[in-house]
């Protein structure tokens, strides 16, 4: 038996949903298949606690899974555990795109999917298989990084365990506690989305074909937890409508309707049958990728919605009495100011309950990331700031202080006190709340990201004055130019 510690690293900075924590699953579902193995597994969430680096440094082998915005952290957190020799594996989107960069803090790289990786990466370091043959695995060998083929997708994901989430570990009593600090229980049904938006990377990552994990599989996850909140983890809950609605009645017909919130796209207004459904069985909210109002934008993402359609939803949402939190993706080379002041009164106008306007971010493993890199117009690879916060490429019809400033001014409009107060009147204290709380949280944003305001600014003028010296430049070398210099006034003699 090996004692094993996975680590998820703390995400830079803040956002509207920090106070709520929601790990990613695929931490516990990997826990959970090496403690059925028979091993010591423990997992720590900096989002919950501080790192127990005592605990931490006892360990046999340490996982650490990682997103683009925390790999900084992940790095950091690997180099340390190295130092110690103790072996490191990284996996999660990030190492799976960037393996290379990855393989520089760590022993090993998990690529794409791991659950079926790990168990024989754990042969590889029991000495009874060679590494060679474990598919999606990045590793050094004489002093050189190898990469071999790709792991194919998991076809049945009914194999895998329901995830424990008691593998998480408070390090400061030693006590299991995701209850405590989490009131939102992530349950997965299924992986993949066909539809392939530009800055996404769930395709590159899960594949363009949706995998579903059957009903009784998804009952049996959602009984323990029956007097909890559920978040279904999905990328588009409600991808196959009929199978969703099969879930729906399963649910009913056991009693088994906890509150749910989940993502999904604007095509589940167009089906009255499912709005009902997810209405009975207590679906209190959704996440809607709306994207953008700008018909050239989603175009251009490749959504598949209209902005028709978004209206549409908005109406029949509300109508089922279930509560929006809006997705917006600004900064596209179809916007403008306009269109994100234009984006802002949108949101009010329609009454969403909540929103995000999402500053475009190219993403590693996203369509948009290799553009944005050959067109280059990414100017920092410093991925603290890949978060959808910070601007980090030269947008193509503002300049990139003014996409930052706007984006935050969109949020400050949504969340103002005047918003606040609405609420109030309207008798919606949850509104009210979350949008005090909205309020407060962009306020410690931009005392924060002082320093980023700072960069953005002074490259700013660096490029202004790049630009008009580049002018000048041209012309002086112009026959303008030429000309204007023989009209100059010769300087006075100098007396002797």
């Amino acid at each position: 038996m090996s004692k094993i510690i996975f680590v998820e690293p703390k995400a830079p900075g803040f956002h509207i949903f920090s106070k709520w924590l929601l790990p990613r699953l695929g931490t516990f579902m990997l826990g959970t298949i090496l403690r059925d193995l028979g091993h010591e597994v423990k997992i720590y969430i900096e989002e919950a606690h501080k790192l127990d680096w005592n605990d931490m440094l006892s360990a046999d082998l340490v996982g650490v899974s990682t997103i683009t915005s925390t790999a900084p952290r992940a790095y950091a957190i690997a180099d340390q555990v190295r130092e110690s020799g103790i072996p490191v594996i990284m996996g999660g989107p990030h190492p799976t795109f960037l393996p290379d960069e990855a393989l520089e803090h760590a022993d090993f790289v998990v690529r794409g999917e791991g659950e079926d990786a790990i168990v024989e990466l754990l042969d590889v370091l029991a000495g009874t298989r060679p590494k060679e043959s474990v598919a999606g695995l990045s590793y050094w060998h004489d002093g050189k990084k190898i990469h071999n083929p790709d792991r194919g997708l998991c076809r049945d994901l009914d194999s895998h365990p329901s995830p424990d989430f008691s593998l998480l570990v408070n390090p400061g009593t030693g006590v299991r506690s995701f209850f405590k600090f989490n009131p939102l229980i992530p349950v997965l049904t299924s992986r993949g989305c066909p539809f392939a938006c530009k800055f996404c990377s769930v395709t590159t990552m899960f594949g363009r074909k949706y995998r579903f994990r059957s009903t009784e599989k998804v009952l049996e996850d959602l009984r323990p937890y029956a007097d909890k909140t559920i978040f279904f983890y999905d990328d588009n809950f409600t991808a196959n409508k009929e199978r969703t609605k099969t879930l729906l009645r399963r649910m009913l017909a056991e009693g088994l309707t906890p509150e749910w919130t989940a993502q999904v796209r604007v095509d589940v207004a167009k089906d009255e049958e499912l709005l009902d459904l997810m209405k009975r069985t207590n679906c209190f909210a959704v996440y809607v990728g709306f994207e953008s109002i700008n018909p050239r934008t989603l175009e251009l993402y490749s959504k598949g919605q209209t902005l028709d359609d978004i209206v549409e939803s908005i109406k029949k949402f509300h109508e089922h009495n279930i509560r929006i939190h809006g997705m917006f993706v600004l900064g596209s080379d179809e916007d403008d100011v306009r269109i994100i002041r234009e984006t802002a009164k949108f949101a009010k106008r329609v009454k969403i309950d909540t929103v995000q306007f999402m500053i475009l971010t190219p993403i590693p493993g996203s369509e948009i990331f290799h553009q944005f890199m050959e067109q280059k117009k990414i100017f920092t690879y410093n991925w603290q700031f890949y978060d959808g916060h910070h601007v980090v490429f030269q947008p193509k019809n503002m300049v990139p202080i003014v996409l930052q400033k706007e984006a935050v001014r969109a949020m400050k409009k949504f969340f103002s006190r005047m918003q606040v107060l609405k609420r109030v009147f309207r008798g919606d204290w949850q509104g009210a709340i979350v949008k005090g709380y909205g309020n407060r949280l962009i306020k410690q944003w931009e005392r924060i990201n002082k320093d980023f305001y700072y960069q953005l600014k002074h490259e700013l003028y660096e490029e202004l004055n790049t630009q008009i010296s580049r002018l000048t430049e041209k012309f002086r070398q112009s026959e303008f130019g030429k000309l204007d210099r023989r009209h100059q006034p010769r300087p006075p003699v100098q007396p002797i």
